[in-house]
């Protein structure tokens, strides 16, 4: 398939996608060329989902960054919390930066069905996100208990306490599924600001690049729907928004 037909598959839902590997292109352009940086003085850290289809679709190029320190649990959220980020962000070179990829991410499989791909070696399709499908499958069934966090399954649970906190909104979409991947993407955005603003960062600048990470079928790949891509100078703490160089 060409890359002009695998993005028409995608653009049905997410209109401003890109490639991953287009935005990780943009993005090594970006630290080069506006902030005069070498991506070997970038530590890098991600907190997206651990589904394994997130490590076989992640573009190779990304690993001239430091990196990445893994900080997201199921679909993205960054259970590493307040110890993952202060570990990373003391890792990070002088005068260097920071950079946090993160978000929760959603399947668009070759029939164009969103929130499953067909995966290697199954004759099948599944979930993708599969923690989101599970969470929305009980919330429809009202099935979610407030406030039910068990040790067992506590990832899960956070991702179902997520949903429940916007369950008319969520069920009341014309896509569910596309809709809890946005309520879980301000959840995540919510406690990323967070965890940045009680975080101490020894480096000239911090990066946040927040996006729904869209995922396809083997030999279709992944893409990226920017939602934020912000710098903050650390000297004088000023934020730049420049989300329009990654689309």
């Amino acid at each position: 398939m060409k890359k002009k037909d695998k993005l028409a598959l995608i653009h049905r839902y997410y209109p401003n996608a890109i490639t991953t590997i287009d935005s990780v292109n943009l993005f090594i352009d970006f630290v080069e060329g506006v902030l005069d940086l070498e991506p070997s003085q970038v530590m890098l850290a991600d907190s997206i989902c651990s589904d394994d289809v997130n490590s076989i679709q992640y573009p190779a190029r990304a690993s001239e960054f430091l990196g990445p320190f893994k900080m997201g649990g199921l679909d993205g959220f960054p259970f590493t919390g307040l110890t993952g980020m202060a570990a990373f962000a003391s890792h990070v070179p002088d005068e260097g930066a920071v950079s946090i990829y993160y978000g929760p991410h959603i399947g668009i499989s070759v029939e164009g069905k969103i929130g499953e791909i067909h995966r290697n070696g199954q004759s099948h399709n599944s979930g993708c996100c599969g923690a989101a499908k599970g969470a929305l499958g009980k919330l429809i069934q009202n099935a979610v208990e407030p406030g039910n966090m068990t040790d067992m399954d506590y990832q899960m649970n956070t991702i179902e306490q997520i949903l429940l906190l916007q369950k008319e909104r969520v069920l009341a979409a014309a896509i569910p599924i596309q809709e809890a991947t946005e309520v879980i993407y301000e959840a995540i955005d919510q406690r990323i600001e967070e965890l940045v603003a009680k975080t101490k960062y020894n480096c000239r600048y911090l990066i946040l690049f927040g996006a729904i990470l869209i995922n396809s079928d083997s030999g279709i790949g992944s893409f990226n729907e920017v939602r934020k891509f912000v710098v903050i100078d650390l000297k004088t703490m000023e934020r730049k928004d420049f989300s329009n160089m990654l689309l």
